[in-house]
C-alpha cells in the first residue's frame, strides 16, 4: 500500500450509506423471533431461515413455553430447510433451556443485563456463538455490541484495514473503539457491510468498478 493511509470507519460508514441508504434490520418480527433466526441462519442463506421460521409460526411454536415444550424431533422436521437442522433443535433447546433456568423464561430479564454480561452468558450456552451472541444483544436487545461476520471480515481486509488473520474479538474491538458506541449505528453498518458484501465486495469477481467505497481501497487500487 505504500504511504497509503488506512480510511476512516465513519468514512466507510457514511459512503455505504449514501450508496444504499439505511438497511432497517434485523428481519423479524420481534425480539425472540430475532433471536430464533440469529441461531437457525448459522451457516444458511436467509431465505431458508425464513421458510423455517414460517413453518414454526404455523405450528404456533414461536414463543419460548410452547418451543421449549416441543418435541425436539417436530422442532427439527420443521426448520428442515435449514441444514443441520437435527443440530440446530438442541441448539433452540438449549437456549431456551438457558432462559427458563438463568431467567425465569424472560426474555426482559435477559435483556436487562450490561451488554458484557448478557455476552457473557450467551456464550455459555450450547451453540451461541460470537456472531450469534453480538447478532442477539444487537438486534433483540437493542444494546451496542458490533457484530463481525465474513462480509465484514472481507471489506475491511480489501479496504486495507486488517490483515485477514485478526480474531473475532480484535476485529469487534476494532468498531467498537473507533466508532461512537450507538445502537442504530451499528445496526445500519453491519446491514449495509452484508448488502456491500453481497452485492459487490463479492468473494470471487468484486465489482470494483463504480464501487462507492474504490476511492478509499487499497484492493480497488490495485486493479485500476
Amino acid at each position: 500500500m505504500g504511504s497509503r493511509m488506512p480510511p476512516d470507519l465513519l468514512a466507510i460508514y457514511k459512503g455505504l450509506l449514501a450508496a444504499y441508504g439505511q438497511q432497517h434490520w434485523w428481519p423479524g418480527s420481534g425480539p425472540f423471533e430475532i433471536i430464533v433466526g440469529a441461531i437457525l441462519t448459522q451457516q444458511v442463506a436467509w431465505k431458508s431461515v425464513e421458510k423455517a421460521l414460517a413453518a414454526l409460526k404455523a405450528a404456533d411454536l414461536l414463543n419460548p413455553e410452547t418451543l421449549l415444550c416441543a418435541p425436539l424431533d417436530e422442532v427439527a422436521a420443521l426448520i428442515r430447510p435449514t441444514i443441520y437442522y437435527n443440530e440446530k433443535a438442541k441448539k433452540l433447546r438449549s437456549f431456551l433451556s438457558f432462559l427458563q433456568e438463568r431467567h425465569h423464561g424472560e426474555l426482559s430479564d435477559l435483556f436487562a443485563l450490561p451488554v458484557a454480561a448478557m455476552r457473557e452468558e450467551l456464550l455459555s450456552v450450547h451453540g451461541i456463538g460470537e456472531e450469534t451472541a453480538d447478532s442477539i444483544v444487537l438486534y433483540a436487545a437493542e444494546k451496542p455490541s458490533f457484530v463481525i461476520d465474513a462480509y465484514t471480515r472481507r471489506i475491511m481486509q480489501r479496504l486495507g484495514l486488517i490483515s485477514g488473520k485478526e480474531s473475532y474479538a480484535a476485529l469487534r474491538a476494532l468498531f467498537m473503539e473507533k466508532i461512537p458506541r450507538d445502537v442504530k449505528l451499528y445496526n445500519d453498518y453491519h446491514a449495509l457491510l452484508v448488502r456491500h458484501g453481497k452485492d459487490r465486495c463479492r468473494s470471487r469477481a468484486p465489482l470494483c468498478s463504480g464501487c462507492p467505497l474504490s476511492d478509499m481501497c487499497a484492493y480497488a487500487a490495485t486493479t485500476k
